[in-house]
């Protein structure tokens, strides 16, 4: 359980309402911005260093996407909320968050089986992990006219992605089920 990619988790999810008092305590969007892309870089850390030091546990599995998901949350709301976001970005966002949510949950109520990760959604979470933080940048003084339309780039072509492994997800979920159901 203490293993040094679970404390890098830990400090990802501790650092999210640092996030939070930058953007809404100090009304500073590009340092709240660079914190999230941060946050977002040291995604792949940890499971680089579960699997190099080969500390790869259940807490570790738990911990991770969980950071994620909140982070990815956090940031989507109060950029919304801050007007930071666009609100049809945000909330595209916020639906296929909860329908792949909602998906993931019942097929492990259903069969205790779990969503396997794809590499187009891989793809798509570090397209969206650099397109949100710099729409948070471009919100601030620091070259708007840089981290805009960067943005925007990353932001379509991530969701996009988003959604195309959303519906994979939902044929994965329908195969699933009807696989596990009687007779």
């Amino acid at each position: 359980m203490l293993t040094v990619p679970n404390l890098v988790s830990v400090i990802r999810l501790l650092m999210i309402p640092v996030f939070l008092w930058l953007l809404i305590g100090r009304d500073n969007p590009a340092a709240a911005g660079w914190l999230l892309l941060a946050i977002g870089g040291t995604d792949w850390v940890d499971g680089y260093l579960a699997r190099r030091m080969n500390q790869i546990s259940e807490v570790g599995k738990f911990l991770d996407p969980l950071a994620d998901r909140l982070a990815v949350a956090t940031a989507v709301i109060a950029g919304w909320a801050m007007e930071v976001l666009n609100p049809w970005f945000a909330g595209a966002i916020i639906v296929r968050e909860a329908l792949v949510g909602i998906g993931a949950l019942l097929l492990a109520a259903r069969t205790k089986g779990k969503l396997e990760v794809r590499y187009l959604g891989k793809l798509a979470t570090f397209l969206l992990y650099g397109a949100i933080p710099a729409f948070y940048v471009a919100a601030g003084d620091f070259l708007p006219g840089l981290f805009r339309p960067i943005a925007w780039i990353t932001g379509i072509s991530g969701l996009a992605m988003y959604y195309v492994v959303g519906a994979w997800y939902a044929l994965d979920v329908k195969e699933a089920l009807t696989a596990s159901e009687p007779g």
